[in-house]
């Protein structure tokens, strides 16, 4: 069979973890679109039983180099595997926590990070991981945004979680909430208010309508429930508006989302991982993705998880990899 026209720097997929339905939803996703502009950071052997597992016949195709597909066949899913993953990776019982897995996903997306700073490829799309898996490997991180800011020098970044109705960036993200409330001052709100204008004039907004929603019941009620409005959040949007931001708020976390899914804002940004993930979640995982803000490069994920319950069934739905790597594509530009 021939080879197909390919872009000259791909879009790197990271498997995930072996023991969930990222390399599923992956070899689902190939069989259903054939992105020609695709390499997979992973496992050959995983991504053989994956493909199996969804019943698809395309051949898994290793890689010796993951900007090399000029070779490839319109039949072939490129998959480069990392020094450092291990051969039994393949035998590992689906829908278990393994540090094994763990490391592997660690180490693919440290890979594929390096591939990106080299030039090598022009986005990033992560399967996703399993933060248990992480922890019991060793790794420091409690998810794909701390490690991919860590692997980028330390550059101040922020989680998006976007669909076609909604955006919405968090100004902190994997904690407690105990912690995250003390987490939220006005440097950190004001940081996250810019990052996010940034971003999105990045993505082709030019002047981006930011609402920031409260922390608490009502944002306060003008001190009733809380200061944190009046002594952290309504500081750091006065601030940002003297810089020259289109920003308002701080209003009630529970009507603001509906406002801005109307079209009165571009973007809600919101204090905490729950009150800024449900209401994008509601609308449908199949469509969200998950962006990194921040990074020097292109990084988005699905907007869900392992989801063990299910791994080895092939009843994953990729559309939310498809999304993600919609999203990759529109963002990054041309190849």
């Amino acid at each position: 069979m021939s080879a197909a026209p390919t872009p000259s720097k791909p879009i790197l997929v990271s498997m995930g973890d072996a023991c969930g339905i990222g390399p599923e939803i992956i070899a689902s996703l190939w069989c259903r679109e054939t992105p020609r502009d695709v390499v997979v950071v992973g496992s050959a052997e995983v991504l053989r039983r994956a493909m199996r597992t969804v019943g698809g016949a395309a051949e898994i195709a290793p890689f010796d180099a993951p900007d090399d597909l000029r070779h490839l066949a319109s039949h072939q899913l490129p998959v480069w595997q990392p020094e450092g993953i291990p051969p039994e990776l393949a035998d590992l019982p689906l829908g278990h926590i393994d540090a094994r897995a763990g490391a592997a996903a660690a180490r693919c997306v440290e890979a594929a990070v390096e591939q990106i700073q080299a030039g090598r490829a022009r986005a990033l799309v992560t399967a996703p991981i399993h933060k248990e898996a992480l922890h019991a490997a060793g790794s420091p991180y409690p998810g794909h945004t701390e490690m991919l800011q860590a692997l980028a020098g330390g550059v101040p970044v922020r989680m998006m979680l976007a669909n076609d109705e909604l955006r919405t960036v968090l100004v902190t993200i994997h904690c407690s909430l105990r912690e995250a409330i003390e987490r939220v001052t006005r440097e950190a709100v004001l940081d996250t208010v810019r990052i996010t204008h940034t971003a999105l004039q990045r993505f082709g907004l030019a002047a981006p309508r930011i609402a920031v929603a409260g922390l608490n019941p009502h944002a306060g009620e003008g001190g009733l429930f809380g200061r944190e409005e009046i002594e952290h959040i309504a500081p750091a949007i006065a601030e940002a508006r003297a810089l020259g931001l289109d920003v308002k708020g701080p209003f009630a976390p529970d009507t603001v989302f509906m406002r801005a899914r109307r079209g009165e804002f571009d973007v809600v940004v919101a204090m905490t991982h729950d009150h800024g993930l449900i209401p994008v979640k509601y609308l449908g995982v199949e469509q969200g993705v998950n962006v990194t803000l921040g990074l020097p490069f292109v990084r988005t994920s699905p907007d869900h998880g392992t989801a063990f319950d299910i791994a080895g069934t092939g009843s994953a739905d990729p559309s939310s990899l498809s999304a993600a790597l919609a999203m990759a594509r529109r963002l990054s530009g041309p190849s």
